[in-house]
C-alpha cells in the first residue's frame, strides 16, 4: 500500500450525540477530538438546535458537526453560511452525499469553509465527495450491517481507494457505530476517525481483568494500610 498524506499519529475519538452531559463527561477523559450531531439527534435532546451545537463547541474544541437540512445546493450554501456565522469557529457543516450535497460542498470549500459529507454508503461517493473537497466523509458501518451485508467491507473499499490517491486530503469518518468491535475494525484498517455513541466510549474502557486487578490491588493497599505500614 502506498504511503498517503493523511498518516496520524492517532486517530481521531469523536462523539455521536448532542447531550451535553454526556459530551462534558467524556472530555473530561482528555481524548475527545470532536462531535458530531444530527437532526435526529437534536430532536432527541428536545433543545434549540443552535443553541446546543454553541454550547457543544465551547465544551470540545475539535470540529463540530452542524447539519443542514435544506435538499437544494442554493439551500445547503444559505444554511451552511448562516451556521458559519452564527456559531463558533470549530463548527463545521455536514451535508448529504447527494449531487446537490456535493455542489454545496465544492462551494463551501473554495471559501474555506470546513465540510462533513453524510450518509455514504460507497466507495465512489466518497471518493466523489473528496473531489469536492470534503473535509470528512462519512460512511455508515452500523445502517450497511442492518442490510446483512458487512460495513466493515466498506471502510477497507475506501481506505484501499484512498491508498491510490496521495493528493486526497479529506478524512475517512466512520459513523453508525453499533459496537466497540467495529471501532477496533476502523483502527485496524486505518479509518482517521470515528464517530460513536458515549456507550461505546465507555465499552472501550471497560476491561473484566482491569476491575479485577484493581480490586486486587485496593484490598492488598487496605493490608498494608491495617498493618500501619502505609
Amino acid at each position: 500500500m502506498k504511503h498517503w498524506l493523511l498518516r496520524q499519529v492517532f486517530m481521531e475519538f469523536f462523539l455521536d450525540t448532542a447531550d451535553v452531559d454526556e459530551i462534558r463527561e467524556i472530555a473530561a477523559w482528555g481524548i475527545l477530538d470532536g462531535v458530531t450531531t444530527n437532526p435526529s439527534l437534536i430532536k432527541k435532546s428536545g433543545r434549540d438546535f443552535k443553541t446546543v451545537v454553541a454550547e457543544i463547541a465551547e465544551i470540545c474544541d475539535g470540529p463540530i458537526s452542524a447539519e443542514v437540512t435544506a435538499m437544494d445546493t442554493a439551500g445547503m450554501l444559505e444554511q451552511g453560511r448562516a451556521l458559519k456565522a452564527d456559531l463558533p469557529d470549530n463548527v463545521i457543516i455536514k451535508i448529504p452525499c447527494t449531487p446537490e450535497g456535493l455542489a454545496a460542498t465544492k462551494v463551501l470549500n473554495s471559501e474555506g469553509i470546513d465540510t462533513n459529507v453524510t450518509l455514504v454508503f460507497s466507495a465512489s461517493q466518497a471518493l466523489m465527495a473528496a473531489k469536492a473537497g470534503a473535509t470528512y466523509v462519512s460512511p455508515f458501518i452500523g445502517r450497511i450491517d442492518d442490510t446483512g451485508a458487512d460495513g466493515m467491507n466498506l471502510i477497507a473499499e475506501i481506505m484501499e481507494t484512498w491508498s491510490n490517491y496521495d493528493i486526497i486530503t479529506t478524512k475517512v469518518l466512520a459513523a453508525s457505530i453499533r459496537h466497540p468491535t467495529h471501532v477496533l475494525a476502523c483502527m485496524q484498517l486505518g479509518a482517521h476517525t470515528v464517530t460513536m455513541p458515549t456507550k461505546i466510549f465507555r465499552q472501550l474502557m471497560s476491561h473484566p481483568l482491569t476491575d479485577k486487578g484493581l480490586e486486587g490491588f485496593m484490598r492488598d493497599w487496605a493490608a498494608v494500610e491495617a498493618a500501619g505500614n502505609a
